[in-house]
């Protein structure tokens, strides 16, 4: 298959994903500032930024199980990787909503910093509130990323966009309605959370009835041995070096604000709005990770190991969407943080960090779109290792640097996102010279067919 067949197929899945994680964090943003503005803090993005990193277990491992049985037209697969995806979410969720809500108050006075918060004593039954609705409701939030996830290895990006659209359109049109017409404060903001992702849900749901792979898939009669319990670990054994993954970047992204603490507080108010800023470059870079593993696992899963030319493309696209993002940020650092309202001494702080940050986001590009690759072909583990190690590195550079200002902290991000980049050469270079069976790293064996040669399941390629 050509490059340039690869290269339109990884945009095509990818730039739904983009808008997808976009609107997300769009609407996140807003709906902390609800949140914040009301007096209860910024607990709803803390937290579910951790509650993400659970069920992404049961969300990426899904992906995975299901694009490379879709690739090999194994329906009986196909309905055991859906299967392993709700078993998981079944034994996930009532350990989250029922304990989640049991330790509500406790659990908001350690987001809150142990003393209330920078609000007062009042944040704390605030949060307590909040969190007494969202917690419970934070099964809707799991059983999105599971049908997300189905749809995605399904081959099908833009439901979950357009779901998403749905639900964080319906949140921010809620938001005011519930929190000032029916006067319901942080609890409104709760309630109007969980019902536009419940609405959201439904429709994935009707989506997934009238998907004919999926559907064809639940209808086959299993032509293996298995149980629920086998489905559920080969999902969980797949998907939890990717949540490992995300959970070691959001730990070390938190403990990094930590050291810029240290520098000074416009440097901490600066780092957290060039932060929010970057998203718009990062989602780009995680939508074609995505898109890359699931590519990745519908060719092997057709008998055809392609991930030297996928490889190739994915570093193309990111490596020019980092670029473009470095040469956006040298000339519009200044009116990226007015934009986003800072001014004075956190303009100034935020500005020059924003442009020392160039040369990690081409790193971060790179690492994080041919990540990908390897997520598709069982190589997670081995890259949730050389993340880990990455940030542990990162976190100790940053504080040995941090006597720089925050051009030392960019410097420490650079300087070990580096190593990690080569650290996931080495690994890239081992697929130059594919063997007619290989196994990835998971130990699951793929049959390989020579790149000239037709394959008869080509039709999902």
């Amino acid at each position: 298959m050509g490059a340039a067949e690869h290269r339109r197929r990884l945009v095509s899945l990818a730039y739904p994903v983009y808008f997808e994680l976009l609107a997300g964090v769009t609407a996140g943003i807003i709906n902390m500032a609800w949140v914040a503005r009301l007096g209860g803090g910024a607990v709803a993005t803390n937290v579910e930024n951790l509650l993400l990193g659970v069920i992404l277990v049961a969300g990426s491992g899904t992906t995975v199980l299901v694009a490379r049985a879709r690739g090999a037209e194994d329906s009986a697969a196909i309905r055991s990787a859906v299967r392993g995806g709700w078993v998981l979410w079944a034994l996930v969720t009532p350990l989250v909503a029922i304990g989640g809500y049991l330790c509500r108050e406790p659990l908001a006075h350690l987001v809150l910093g142990g003393s209330g918060g920078s609000g007062g004593s009042d944040s704390l039954p605030l949060a307590t509130a909040y969190f007494s609705i969202a917690l419970p409701g934070i099964a809707v939030f799991f059983a999105t990323n599971v049908v997300d996830g189905i749809l995605k290895g399904a081959g099908d990006t833009r439901t979950p966009m357009k779901l998403a659209i749905l639900a964080n359109g319906l949140i921010l049109g809620l938001d005011p309605l519930f929190i000032l017409r029916f006067d319901l404060g942080v609890r409104g903001a709760a309630i109007a959370t969980v019902l536009g992702r419940t609405v959201a849900l439904m429709c994935g749901f009707v989506v997934l009835h009238r998907n004919g792979v999926l559907r064809q898939a639940a209808q086959a009669a299993p032509n293996r041995a298995g149980s629920l319990s086998a489905d559920a670990r080969r999902t969980a054994e797949t998907g939890l070096p990717m949540s490992a993954d995300f959970v070691a970047r959001m730990v070390g992204a938190l403990a990094l604000v930590a050291i810029v603490a240290r520098i000074g507080v416009s440097e901490v108010a600066a780092y957290g709005i060039a932060t929010k800023a970057m998203y718009v470059a990062t989602m780009a870079f995680y939508a074609i990770r995505q898109a890359a593993s699931i590519r990745t696992a519908q060719l092997l899963g057709a008998g055809r190991d392609e991930r030297r030319a996928i490889g190739r493309q994915v570093l193309l696209l990111a490596g020019s969407l980092g670029l473009m993002a470095l040469l956006t940020l040298l000339a519009a650092a200044p009116w990226i943080m007015w934009a986003f309202g800072s001014e004075g001494e956190v303009a100034e702080a935020g500005a020059l960090y924003l442009r020392c940050l160039g040369p990690y986001l081409t790193l971060l590009a790179c690492f994080i779109a041919l990540g990908g690759v390897f997520e598709g072909s069982g190589g997670s583990p081995a890259l949730a290792r050389i993340t880990a190690c990455g940030v542990a590195l990162q976190l100790a550079l940053a504080y040995s640097l941090s006597g720089s200002g925050l051009p030392g902290i960019c410097l420490a991000m650079a300087l070990a996102m580096a190593l990690q980049c080569a650290a996931i050469a080495r690994m890239y270079r081992r697929t130059e010279h594919p063997t007619a069976t290989d196994c990835d790293d998971s130990g699951v064996r793929i049959s390989v067919t020579e790149p000239d040669s037709p394959s008869p399941d080509n039709r999902f390629a």
